[in-house]
């Protein structure tokens, strides 16, 4: 089965070729390491590791920059479908006026400009995994089709009526809240039903600052290579105050920061600026965990993380410091340590 079009030359970034079979004997990557070690990120983990062996479909939530298409390459890694590429489509960033024919495919004259015959991702993704990131970004009207495809596990290529079977696991992630947007009216219930099978909560990086360190330095070992450098230490100053900070752009933006610094380092001892000034304004989360996570870090950072005797924060706030502490735990706050 030959492969055309802008869809076959776009598989998970990195595989082409001039046929379905090639691309699944190809050479697959495996994913880059989730590094940390955080009860957060644990709980998440394994929810990752169970769902893997199965075919349900898989809903990753979370905010921007928290590695959502890690968890999904990392779900991938682990299922069965393994040896064949994990395929990815961002539903934000292909025109809504093309998605129907990336997703499925067309038959050469379907249209005006449909010169060749495209195989879609749906079809590439054949006994493998389709990521579909952004979904809260897709049109209505192809929710519709998309539904269709996830019940009857068929599709039809754009100008044709023949229907094909298809084999594909499909991961979804948004960062949108998407039952606000079933209730806006900008997405589909019976689709987001379909989709929240199995929905897994990927951390921010505000619930992990224990990763901080352990991301900090595998950054470094990944960049230092590409630039030349050797760096041994970050002062444990800068790396408490990384800790601190409330990285809006998760995981992501860390990443950035890290080589920023890498680009500028001199010497063995890199700092990190603390992005103060990218640091956008944005709506504080309503979430009760995280309103109270929030308000349990400022008490602690005003009490010096001291959490018992007079004037500790197990006292500001009013409870016994057994309490205290085992909500700290599962909120995963722990006094920064030095690096």
């Amino acid at each position: 089965m030959q492969t055309e079009g802008s869809a076959a030359r776009i598989l998970d970034g990195r595989f082409a070729g001039s046929s379905l079979e090639q691309r699944a004997l190809g050479p697959v990557r495996p994913p880059r390491a989730i590094l940390g070690t955080s009860a957060a990120l644990r709980q998440a983990l394994e929810q990752v590791e169970r769902v893997a062996a199965t075919d349900s479909t898989v809903l990753l939530l979370g905010e921007t920059g928290t590695g959502k298409e890690l968890f999904a390459s990392r779900i991938h890694a682990l299922s069965a479908r393994r040896l064949r590429p994990m395929v990815c489509v961002n539903c934000a960033a292909i025109p809504a006026t093309l998605m129907e024919s990336e997703l499925f495919g067309r038959e050469k004259g379907a249209y005006t400009d449909a010169v060749d015959r495209q195989i879609g991702r749906f079809e590439l993704a054949d006994r493998s995994t389709l990521f579909l990131d952004e979904i809260g970004e897709l049109p209505l009207d192809l929710q519709v089709k998309l539904l269709r495809v996830l019940e009857e596990r068929q599709i039809e290529r754009l100008g044709s009526v023949n229907p094909i079977t298809i084999n594909t696991r499909v991961i979804a992630a948004t960062n949108r809240t998407l039952h606000r947007r079933v209730e806006d009216g900008h997405f589909r219930a019976d689709l987001f039903y379909r989709l929240n099978v199995f929905p897994i909560q990927v951390p921010t990086l505000r619930e992990r600052p224990d990763d901080i360190p352990q991301l900090v330095w595998g950054f470094i070992n990944e960049f230092a290579p590409r630039f030349g450098k050797e760096i041994l230490e970050v002062p444990a100053e800068n790396m408490a105050a990384l800790q601190r900070h409330n990285w809006p752009g998760n995981v992501r933006e860390l990443r950035n920061a890290v080589e920023r610094a890498m680009v500028v380092a001199t010497g063995p001892r890199v700092s990190i600026p603390i992005p103060w000034g990218l640091t956008p304004v944005r709506a504080r989360s309503l979430r009760l965990i995280d309103v109270q996570r929030n308000h349990i870090l400022k008490v602690l950072e005003g009490a010096n993380w001291r959490v018992r005797g007079s004037g500790g924060a197990a006292d500001r706030l009013g409870m016994r410091p057994t309490t205290l502490e085992t909500r700290m735990a599962k909120l995963g706050l722990a006094r920064p340590k030095p690096s």
